[in-house]
Formats: C-alpha cells, structure tokens, sequence
C-alpha cells in the first residue's frame, strides 16, 4: 500500500522501491527501513550547525518563496518542523521577525508546541524521513491557521533522472520520495494550492 495516498496501485519501481501510478510517490519497502535506534544515529552524524554559513545558504534556498507569501504588516509565529539536532531556520526567520518554535521527534520532542496554531511551519529536509507522510502532513495542516503558510523543502524526483545513482537514495533514513504530480496530488488532498519552486521548494497555502 501507498504510505502516500494509501491505495493498492503500487509497482516495483527501482530494487526495492516502489512507485505508486495513483499519486507518483516512490517510497522504500517498508520491510527495509532501518530502525528507529539506527536512524536516530545517522542523524547524530549530520553536521548540521547554525555558524555554518554553507548550511545557512542550503536552508536560506526556501526563504525567497515562502517571503512571497507572508504579510509584512503583521507579528507572525512559525514552527520549524523536524529541525534536527542544529536548528538553524527558526534562526533565519527570526531574523525576519517571526517568533518560533521548533520540534523534531529525536532531540526536541517537546509536544507543546504542538498545541497551537501558526502563520508559518517549515519542513525541510524532512519529508523525504517521514512513514507515514500524509498523516504527518494532516498534522501540519492541524497546526496552520486558516490563512498559514506551509514551506517544504526536499529534493524532487522527475522521470528524466537517473535515480539509481541519485544521491537522495544513498541516504538510509530516506525513505519516500516526492515529484511535483505527488505533491499536486498532497495539495488537493489537504484541500490546499501549492506553487513548487525549482526543483526543491514547494508552498503550501
């Protein structure tokens, strides 16, 4: 089953990959993700700093999009969802003004900021971990206002791409894989428009 869309409409797409022709996610065998104690060690050895100026540069690629779509004239509040072990976006959009929260699952847990509701949340990097993605992105939704922004950040598969040697599945903690049909798909799920910029970024609104 679809882990995206949840139908049955799935091939093997790529070894042990599979491809849904409902909503075009490829997601990995769920028999081979690793556990969860394995996961939690690969990201320890990120090296995600926020004094990095490369890292602040990679993150910074969703701030020009997601700014198109926030007012100026308003006190905003935001949430960095899945912000690692070295938040650093809820740093750069404090830098815009917008207070924030941050939460990741394995090193900042605390459920709280999950009781209430935001103008903005980020996700980057971070849906591409994500097993169960459209109840994580129904929990987004949740956490929006009627009027919020969601901006998501991950590396997008299209069909003229060679994805066996695609660095994005060298990672063993990624294990589903958007394009922009699956994201369309998402959009109209949620009841939400999304604009994706480049090949990247994509706006929930």
């Amino acid at each position: 089953m679809c882990p995206l869309c949840h139908e049955n409409n799935t091939h093997l797409f790529h070894h042990n990959y599979f491809k849904c022709s409902n909503c075009f996610f490829i997601f990995l065998s769920p028999e081979d993700r690793v556990d969860q104690k394995e996961e939690k060690r690969q990201y320890d050895l990120h090296e995600n700093n926020p004094e990095d100026p490369g890292y602040r540069k990679f993150l910074s690629q969703i701030m020009a999009p997601l700014k198109q779509y926030l007012p100026k004239d308003k006190k905003l509040t935001g949430l960095d969802f899945g912000c690692g072990p070295g938040p650093t976006l809820n740093l750069i959009l404090e830098d815009e003004g917008i207070e924030m929260n941050i939460f990741d699952p394995f090193y900042y847990p605390s459920k709280e900021v999950l009781n209430q509701k935001y103008d903005v949340i980020t996700c980057t990097e971070v849906a591409e971990h994500f097993h169960n993605p459209l109840r994580e992105f129904k929990k987004l939704k949740k956490l929006l206002k009627n009027d919020g922004v969601l901006g998501v950040m991950t590396d997008l598969y299209s069909d003229n791409m060679d994805f066996a040697n695609w660095h994005y599945i060298k990672d063993p903690t990624h294990v589903g894989f958007f394009s922009k049909e699956s994201l369309s798909w998402l959009a109209k799920d949620l009841g939400l428009k999304v604009e994706i910029f480049g090949k990247r970024v994509a706006i929930f609104s």
